[in-house]
């Protein structure tokens, strides 16, 4: 499968969300979109991610700009997650990794010598169209929501 790419249609999704509904891309329309993939909720770099993104929630919804963050832990996990860092925005359930193998984050992983399947932490920034205005590979945590932040405003 393709490889996602800026200027190009974001692959089209639906996933089950921590409101309790659906939520699809084309439900999106006409609002901007970071969609961020991120490992597993809980740990460390993750809470750092989400924590910065709620932090910055404010300045995003200026932005007329919806952050949904992909894992592929199931809702109850997600609700915990929400609830334990009153996270602000809504948190998606990948649990087969679908949607992230379309995106092209669910790549071989290495941690103390093992090899394994999972999420390579990475942000897409989608704009009113549909299409991938910015694509962040391979995210390092610290600063990232600014830089996100700067492509959200980059486009309108």
């Amino acid at each position: 499968m393709a490889t996602p790419q800026e200027g190009k249609k974001a692959p089209a999704f639906s996933l089950p969300s921590s409101t309790g509904k659906k939520i699809s891309l084309k439900d999106l329309a006409g609002k901007k979109v970071v969609l961020y993939f991120y490992p597993k909720d809980n740990t460390p770099g993750c809470t750092t991610e989400a924590c910065a993104f709620r932090d910055a929630h404010k300045s995003f919804e200026k932005s007329d700009t919806v952050i949904l963050g992909v894992s592929p832990d199931g809702i109850a996990s997600h609700e915990k997650f929400i609830n334990k860092y009153d996270l602000p925005f809504v948190l998606l359930a990948d649990e087969d990794h679908a949607v992230a193998e379309k995106y092209g984050v669910w790549q071989e992983k290495s941690m103390y010598g093992k090899k394994f399947m999972g999420i390579v932490r990475a942000t897409f920034v989608i704009d009113r169209e549909g299409k991938i205005a910015k694509i962040f590979p391979k995210v390092k945590v610290k600063g990232h929501d600014d830089e996100v932040l700067e492509a959200v405003k980059a486009i309108d």
